[in-house]
């Protein structure tokens, strides 16, 4: 293969005379790296470098409001005073508790979704592109139009349950309720994530091999019997992909959560992240709310390695 013909050829051949020289006179891997180079050194200075510099906090008392103060190493104090705390497995509950109900309910209305979506009846793409419209809105707009609807006195919500059930509309709040309060959050994130779920499902729905399923018909298989043997098998790679994407954003979900209820009423929504900045950026335990984020890190990502491997093993199935 001539020098032209080479990578180096080809952007020499796009490059004025003097750099062009030199641009001849590499190799294709050398070419291959200059390229790549600048992503790399703005791959460690945007992610690696903050995540080491996490670590090395970790282990002081150092405040970000007494950037002068004298910093002293406490070695794993502040991780040993974090796992004993009762407030944060508090929080990791109501975490847990929000990452369940979420993820269950947003599989299980996607999927549904997904699955009629991929009848293709009559204006299908029409109720797609509606169903899609929450996920297109910004958290920000979410929030406050949900903590809108969710008033006691003005809010839709109220009156719609009182239209339904006959309660009084003025007789209970959203947000405002221990009770309530963590249901109102996980309806707003299914209800805007849940199409999300849904195209990650229509995707694998729409993979599967239509001869598999004239094959079936051939057998005589039942409609629910497909489903079973065939639907759900092939689409269950891209539900657990799903569940994955959604768990690890709703483990570090914040914004929804401190737009409606601020990790009220109480501490009853005070999700992880919610603690992580009320130490972060109230009391200015910049040390301690360090090592609360590598742990946070830790436990996602060991149980994000977990599940990829056991959604390896549906995939070679």
């Amino acid at each position: 293969m001539s020098s032209l013909d080479s990578l180096a050829g080809h952007v020499a051949g796009a490059t004025p005379g003097p750099m062009a020289r030199r641009v001849r006179g590499l190799s294709d891997r050398a070419l291959a790296w200059l390229f790549i180079t600048p992503t790399i050194v703005l791959l460690l200075a945007i992610n690696i470098f903050p995540l080491i510099w996490t670590i090395r906090l970790s282990f002081t008392n150092y405040r970000a409001n007494r950037p002068n103060a004298p910093v002293v190493d406490v070695g794993i104090d502040h991780y040993v005073s974090i796992l004993s705390d009762p407030d944060v497995w508090a929080a990791m509950q109501a975490t847990a508790h929000f990452l369940f109900w979420t993820i269950l309910l947003q599989t299980l209305i996607g999927f549904a979704l997904a699955y009629l979506i991929d009848r293709r009846f009559r204006g299908h793409d029409f109720w797609t592109t509606v169903i899609l419209i929450p996920m297109m809105l910004s958290p920000a707009v979410v929030g406050n139009f949900w903590a809108f609807l969710y008033q006691p006195q003005i809010g839709l919500w109220n009156y719609a349950v009182s239209l339904l059930t006959g309660i009084p509309a003025s007789s209970f709040s959203m947000i405002g309720e221990v009770k309530l309060a963590p249901w109102a959050i996980i309806i707003v994130d299914t209800w805007m994530w849940t199409p999300y779920v849904m195209l990650i499902c229509l995707a694998g729905l729409r993979s599967i091999p239509d001869y598999l399923y004239e094959a079936a018909e051939v057998d005589r298989a039942s409609a629910w019997r497909q489903f079973w043997s065939i639907t759900l098998p092939m689409a269950l790679p891209f539900i657990m992909l799903a569940i994955l994407f959604r768990g690890i954003e709703n483990f570090k979900m914040f914004d929804m959560v401190n737009l409606l209820t601020s990790g009220g009423p109480g501490s009853t929504t005070e999700v992880a992240s919610i603690t992580l900045k009320r130490e972060a950026f109230e009391k200015w335990r910049t040390g301690y709310s360090s090592a609360f984020a590598i742990i946070l890190f830790v436990a996602v990502f060991g149980l994000a390695n977990i599940y990829v491997k056991a959604l390896n093993r549906v995939k070679a199935r």
